[in-house]
């Protein structure tokens, strides 16, 4: 494949394809590369050979699951693509494409208009001021309508959409556009492999139609600048040239969103868009720069993007794949960057050396001598940077803004299916946290479980797939369990008497403890009132560890009994059979003989759930949160959507992700954090126990 070896930053356009699952983000980048030339061929995603989607678990889900760069020459310039998920447990993959993106493409289908991710990426790129544009796809399906999905637009994204060219018949008539710039007709050839089109006067019919839909365009774009105004009331039109400039200041600020339509399937509308991209998407140097902080100082630093500037890179992906080992995909945010070139890790003060630069596409990598401020490239096998690490000039090290990757939503055990299975996790999943931040794993001692969290069920079950294919890992993955506790509620005393006489020397040890209740969180203590040496002091220690390890194995259901006091007040001792084992056995059968008569009860981890929702699902979330013994702590209205942030016993919320979004439609999301412990209401401690014994049976 042919191409440019370098393109400098006014020369380059960073795009990140946005949209709903099925939307048509995938073929879109893979006609866009096809109809440009830096392609050969044109895949198909149903068949698995889109540029983009080529991982073995994206072919057995269908889908894409990863952020995946591509890039296409168009015009003199270089066009960026990113990729990405359209499926939310894949969000992370969504938000690192994001933050290393000049504008945004949001792809919405003409037959489905706008759904649910179309809602919820549309906010990921508000949120981060990156400039926007539609493309309604699939224009040549059946009940496909422009007009239903630029009202949809309109009604339930923004009102600053505009759309630049209309088509020219739709579903299986759609056969051209016509462009609102130059006023002409794009009238396609049947069978061509690029979109090819004969260039033709609006046809008459079609006249009204365009004359309605070019004054919206024209009174639009009047609006953003006084002087075009003036001259547009004057003389009732504004040229071409003014027209674009004004639309590329306008998209720049935010202030219009160009509408572009099209057919992935027969590469119709490629052109147009690319045209689009090139002359109205903001160049990195157009962009902004960035604002960096000195390594180990609080000073900030703005970086321009310019060759002149010193050079730093964002990782925004980590990937590892067999044979290869691992790739580190970056952008240039300042400065410029050579093959082989040394640079410094901005955070851990680490060097690292760039060999093998290149620019990525799809699966292949193209090797270049030297990469420009603001361009998008790829190095394998650096030795200790991963995804949100700064690479930066050895002169001024920085750290730039990090990728906010969301917290996970879920939670599922892990066990190895084999002995040797179970003993490489510790060291397989921090790998595949490296590649996904949103993917999170720890070995939790009081469970006995490797505790995996994700974004999403499928989340978890694709990062196993990976695991396995990269690793030879194979895993099941369980209901991880409750980190439930015991305590006692009242105080008690008793005796603990351990005698064994069995030939020989004899074990005895006798004590006399007093269990008290100390408040939540108090933890455990341990308090000698031995008086007159009734036992000796060096076996008092051994009382203390008994009682410990009896409250560690509980009093009602095994599990760990916390916050109180054991006070150690009296006992007797043998001159020749007390030893500490003997005391620390009395010690246990104490515990276990008076914590019986405190009134002991179980307790449950209790989250702090905040779920934020649009309003019309806010009944549906408060009556679910009853049903899973929550308690509202209180809402908070914000534009049409509510957060509600309750308490609510963490056995309850197995799979709630799962439940929020079938609930909502996908529309809401929350997060979670511990709050402390509360005794299990008396209806279902006999379910605990039971469960327990259950799972100490199973064991």
């Amino acid at each position: 494949m042919a191409f440019a070896t370098e393109y400098t930053t006014d020369k380059i356009r960073n795009v990140v394809v946005l949209g709903h699952g099925g939307a048509g983000k995938t073929s879109l980048i893979d006609a866009l590369c096809y109809t440009a030339g830096s392609s050969r061929r044109k895949g198909d995603v149903g068949e698995g050979t889109a540029l983009t989607m080529y991982t073995p678990e994206e072919a057995s889900h269908g889908i894409s699951l990863q952020c995946t760069p591509a890039f296409c020459e168009y015009s003199g310039a270089k066009i960026n693509l990113l990729d990405t998920p359209g499926f939310m447990d894949f969000v992370g993959e969504t938000l690192a494409a994001i933050r290393v993106a000049d504008s945004a493409v949001i792809v919405v289908s003409a037959t489905s208009g706008v759904e649910v991710g179309t809602e919820t990426v549309w906010q990921y790129a508000e949120d981060r001021g990156v400039p926007r544009f539609f493309f309604v796809s699939m224009m040549d399906k059946d009940h496909a309508s422009f007009e239903r999905v630029y009202q949809d637009i309109k009604a339930r994204l923004t009102q600053k959409v505009v759309p630049v060219e209309i088509p020219i018949g739709e579903g299986p008539d759609f056969r051209g556009i016509i462009n609102l710039f130059s006023e002409r007709a794009h009238i396609y050839k049947a069978g061509t492999e690029k979109g090819e089109y004969d260039e033709v006067d609006v046809p008459e019919e079609l006249q009204a139609k365009f004359e309605e839909w070019e004054t919206e365009l024209q009174e639009t774009l009047a609006t953003t600048d006084e002087a075009l105004l003036d001259r547009y009331l004057e003389e009732g039109k504004i040229t071409r040239e003014e027209a674009i400039e004004a639309m590329h200041k306008g998209v720049a600020s935010g202030d219009i969103v160009p509408l572009f339509c099209g057919s992935s399937e027969h590469s119709y509308g490629m052109q147009a868009l690319l045209k689009g991209l090139v002359d109205l998407c903001p160049s990195p140097a157009e962009a902004g720069g960035e604002t960096a902080q000195r390594a180990g100082m609080e000073e900030e630093v703005h970086l321009s993007a310019s060759d002149d500037e010193t050079f730093s890179a964002l990782i925004y992906k980590t990937a590892s794949e067999p044979r290869i080992g691992e790739l580190s995909y970056f952008r240039v945010m300042s400065g410029s960057v050579s093959n082989g070139q040394e640079v410094q890790n901005g955070e851990s003060g680490g060097i690292e050396k760039l060999n093998h630069l290149s620019i990525p596409m799809g699966k292949d990598r193209f090797e270049v001598a030297k990469l420009h401020a603001g361009d998008l490239g790829v190095v394998a096998k650096l030795k200790n940077a991963h995804t949100n690490d700064t690479l930066c000039d050895m002169s001024r090290a920085v750290i730039l803004e990090k990728i906010d990757f969301p917290k996970p939503e879920i939670a599922m055990a892990i066990r190895g299916e084999g002995r040797g299975d179970e003993d490489k996790l510790g060291v397989v999943l921090p790998k595949l946290h490296e590649e996904d931040p949103t993917f999170l794993a720890e070995f939790d001692p009081d469970l006995h479980q490797t505790i995996i969290r994700g974004m999403g069920e499928l989340h978890l079950a694709v990062q196993m797939e990976r695991m396995k294919r990269k690793y030879g890992v194979a895993v099941t993955m369980e209901q991880p369990k409750i980190g439930y506790r015991e305590t006692i509620t009242k105080e008690a005393e008793g005796q603990g008497r351990h005698k064994k006489q069995s030939g020989g020397r004899g074990q005895f040890g006798d004590c006399w403890i007093r269990l008290r209740p100390r408040p939540a969180g108090a933890g455990y203590e341990f308090v000698s009132a031995i008086k007159g040496g009734v036992i000796p002091t060096k076996f008092v220690p051994s009382v203390d560890k008994g009682i410990q390890e009896a409250a560690d194995r509980g009093v009602l259901a095994g599990f760990k009994c916390v916050d109180f006091e054991a006070q150690c007040y009296d006992g007797s001792y043998h001159a020749v059979d007390s030893s500490d084992i003997a005391f620390k056995l009395a010690g246990s059968t104490a515990f276990r003989n008076v914590a019986a008569k405190c009134r002991p009860v179980i307790l449950e981890p209790i989250i702090e759930v905040t779920v934020t929702t649009p309003d019309d699902y806010l009944g549906d979330i408060m009556s679910d949160i009853n049903q899973r013994r929550g308690k509202v702590l209180g809402m908070e209205p914000t534009a049409g959507r509510t957060t509600v942030k309750a308490l609510v016993p963490e056995a309850e919320l197995y799979k709630y992700s799962t439940s929020l979004r079938a609930i909502t439609q996908g529309r809401a999301h929350h997060s979670r954090s511990f709050s402390g412990y509360e005794a299990v209401p008396e209806q279902e401690v006999p379910k605990v126990i039971a469960a327990s014994k259950e799972a100490a049976a199973a064991s």
